[in-house]
């Protein structure tokens, strides 16, 4: 570019103190607003192909909830209960070396078909249950990772050890954000254990694609909010400052063009400026009616804490926020749903967060938003089918576990694959996690093998080179 002519972008910088810059959404012509849009890295972004979905609310059970407790029944759990039996379980074998004979376990929660479909379904998760019809039901998924650690961290970012983009920034930087007053991707109380920030970061993405984290496990939901976002002086006196932030910025930028790093920090407080402005309203959850807010299960001991989260993921898909991951976890080595040694702890948690999903899908469907938003609901990875070390608890399953997905051009009342006859291992019809990774692409209108982005001398992607879509899922 001839230094001559300074950038649009640089000159509102610099000019008037900034302050023509801070004008500019509200005093632009429609071409200008869409030359600023284009000069944003969050503005939206055309689509690989017809999208189905427009947001994706991903509700993560962190810790692997028991499929055979919950989605995938089994008879021969009930008919064998109790007998010793050699299951081939890889997480014993990296563990020991070897296999020992297991006892199974049948399930602790009574199983019945539910609605018009007859899914199945156990009385661990009733509300859920209530909205089978709506749901699109994966029993064969399988991932990679026997440890928390390694399998979180593929769930989100598609690789167990390197450091690589989440999911949800991908998101961000294929299709931007639809207000640009609110980030594209947000993370409700994630936790600090098992990749940590990690999940919702952006790794060698640029800066602006990581998710904003609202909360952390052991803080109250009604507590949880964006840290400094309000300015504790007056609006000229907040106007003054970020016009002078903005004239230093850039020179800043004069000084050094092209600096990525820079450009992005520059964005984040640009961003940050602008929540100002929209973030408290969507995040009061207050305004909204009694009636709603105990749909939610919201004043309720129970509850109150997940179903918070729950109707404010609602308002800010509502407000035009990409990708948001609602949370159900905490910072210990040993999440919320690892019942290793008392599986029935299994039911304090789903007492929890049962009327408040089942709340958000209720409330997405009336207000018409569930056409075109994504429900994911799992973990990462199922329990085994036997009682670890003869005990009452279940031990990890990798190899074959349970999730299911609704709204956003998905199947509804639709089972997809099967386990063995035990619940232990993904034998029909069998989901990869890239597999799902690309499905959901897909559906947002990205084609997982051309959403890239060029880093240390090749092309990375959320499914590396594995993954394929899986049309059956769709209606």
């Amino acid at each position: 570019m001839n230094p001559a002519f300074p950038s649009r972008r640089r000159a509102l910088q610099s000019l008037g103190c900034g302050f023509g810059y801070l004008a500019l959404a509200g005093l632009a012509s429609q071409q200008n607003a869409r030359a600023a849009s284009a000069a944003n890295p969050l503005a939206p972004r055309a689509p690989h192909h017809k999208p189905r979905a427009k947001r994706i609310i991903f509700l993560f059970m962190q810790g692997g909830v028991s499929h055979v407790d919950s989605f995938d029944y089994k008879p021969a759990l009930l008919e064998q209960d109790g007998r010793m039996l050699d299951f081939n379980d890889l997480r014993s074998i990296a563990k020991d070396g070897k296999s020992p004979q297991q006892r199974v376990m049948k399930p602790l929660w009574n199983f019945a078909q539910h609605g018009r479909s007859g899914m199945w379904g156990s009385d661990l998760f009733p509300e859920i249950c209530k909205h089978m019809d709506d749901l699109c039901l994966i029993r064969s998924m399988h991932t990679e990772g026997i440890a928390h650690g390694p399998a979180t961290l593929f769930l989100h970012t598609g690789s167990t050890n390197f450091i690589r983009p989440s999911m949800g920034s991908w998101l961000s930087y294929g299709l931007g954000s639809e207000n640009e007053n609110l980030p594209a991707f947000v993370s409700l109380s994630p936790s600090l254990g098992n990749g940590g920030p990690r999940n919702y970061g952006n790794a060698f993405l640029p800066a602006v694609y990581q998710g904003t984290a609202i909360g952390r496990p052991g803080v109250p939901a009604k507590d949880a909010t964006i840290g400094n976002l309000r300015n504790p002086g007056s609006p000229e006196e907040a106007r003054r400052q970020f016009a002078l932030l903005q004239d230093l910025n850039a020179e800043q930028l004069r000084s050094k063009p092209g600096e990525s790093e820079l450009e992005a920090v520059i964005n984040s407080y640009e961003l940050a400026w602008r929540m100002q402005g929209a973030a408290p309203a969507t995040l009061d959850i207050d305004s909204e009616s009694p009636e709603t807010r105990a749909l939610y299960g919201i004043g309720e001991k129970t509850t109150d804490n997940f179903g918070r989260q729950c109707l404010l993921a609602r308002r800010l898909c509502e407000s035009g926020v990409r990708f948001v991951q609602v949370n159900y976890s905490d910072n210990s080595n040993n999440p919320a749903w690892d019942q290793h040694s008392n599986i029935k702890k299994h039911g304090d948690h789903a007492a929890a967060v049962d009327k408040p999903i089942a709340g958000l899908l209720a409330d997405l469907k009336q207000r018409g938003l569930l056409e075109d938003t994504i429900v994911w609901w799992g973990g990462e990875f199922g329990r085994t089918p036997y009682a670890e070390k003869n005990g009452t608890g279940r031990d990890h399953n990798p190899a074959g576990f349970s999730l299911w997905v609704a709204g956003g051009g998905f199947k509804p009342g639709h089972v997809h694959g099967e386990t063995d006859e035990f619940g232990h291992h993904a034998v029909t019809d069998k989901v990869h996690m890239h597999d799902l990774h690309a499905t959901l692409l897909h559906a947002l209108g990205l084609d997982h093998e051309k959403l890239t982005y060029r880093y240390a001398g090749r092309d990375f992607r959320l499914t590396d080179v594995h993954g394929h879509v899986v049309h059956e899922l769709f209606s």
